[in-house]
């Protein structure tokens, strides 16, 4: 199994060196910083954060001034440096497939221990809400999975580096430490889960890593919205969703780590067989000919001596 970074990235930072901690630092602490001035400014604004919150462009800020240190480095992690992989249409409807699923799951959890279906009605137009939650999922996931992601695979493998992105996007959500400790809990362990299903999903594919990055955080923004009611702190809401997302998680990995496996596997028997062809086996191998003995030279006829006695004869 593959583990390392993508070639294509490794070669690029290596052709034109960059401190990866000195772009992975800046931008979170622009990220953190930028969130807090963002979210201080809602009030004044008076935009319903249910409809958008502003923090959410903090990543997108944390990008926007690394661009302006290291632009060719920026550049090539959000176009993307590995090589498509085959199958990146049925990788991204996977992902947009799961977000409703991990919704669908901690609700029916949720009803089958309390008996109640949650359901909160939104104050504002569902489709504005849904817009301005795509534009707002999009604001936080250029920085998470566009850069930061890519970013540490030059470094740490997919599963590792999904998991260093998922503790700093929990982290980031610095008003979730203000809730219940088992509420903060789960919410990293959520965000720790959905990172790793977004690092494998989104692994190899290039041109539409952000529209399937904000989509899949979209649609958990509006589900959690209208069934979690996540808001009001509830701790067991959140212990649900959190394990649905590990949930799938889990089932993410195990299905990706076992096609690297097999992927691995198929190539070795490959290699082997190809080798094994342009070897000649002894069983069928053909000896050489010996070289063809050359023939004994005969002797030259010898004339025969008379003996002494014969001499008269003549």
């Amino acid at each position: 199994m593959a583990t390392g970074p993508p070639d294509g990235i490794v070669d690029a930072m290596r052709s034109k060196p960059v401190d990866i901690k000195a772009m992975a630092a800046l931008f979170l602490t622009v990220a953190f910083l930028a969130a807090g001035v963002l979210g201080a400014l809602q009030p004044a604004t008076g935009i319903p954060s249910e409809v958008i919150q502003l923090t959410q462009f903090g990543p997108a800020l944390g990008v926007g001034v690394a661009a302006l240190l290291w632009p060719g480095r920026v550049r090539e992690l959000l176009a993307g440096l590995v090589s498509a992989r085959s199958g990146q249409g049925v990788q991204g409807a996977l992902l947009l497939l799961t977000a409703p699923l991990i919704i669908a799951l901690s609700v029916s959890a949720y009803a089958a221990l309390t008996g109640d279906a949650r359901f909160a009605r939104p104050g504002a137009p569902f489709v504005l809400i849904a817009v301005a939650q795509l534009i707002g999922a999009c604001g936080e996931e250029i920085g998470w999975r566009c850069f930061l992601q890519p970013l540490l695979r030059t470094r740490l493998g997919p599963l590792t580096a999904s998991v260093a992105v998922g503790v700093a996007w929990g982290v980031w959500h610095i008003q979730v430490f203000v809730r219940h400790p088992v509420y903060a809990g789960a919410f990293i362990m959520a965000a720790v889960s959905m990172s790793v299903v977004m690092g494998w999903a989104l692994e190899g594919i290039r041109a539409s890593r952000l529209p399937l990055a904000g989509g899949f955080h979209a649609l958990i923004n509006l589900g959690m919205l209208l069934f979690m009611d996540e808001e009001s702190g509830a701790v067991l809401p959140m212990v649900l969703f959190g394990v649905s997302c590990l949930a799938a998680a889990g089932l993410w990995t195990w299905t990706d780590v076992g096609r690297q496996r097999s992927a691995a596997s198929t190539s070795a028997s490959t290699q082997a067989s190809r080798q094994a062809s342009t070897q000649p086996s002894a069983s069928t191998s053909v000896s050489a000919p010996a070289p063809a003995l050359a023939p004994a030279p005969v002797p030259a006829p010898v004339p025969a001596r008379i003996p002494p006695i014969m001499d008269d004869v003549r």
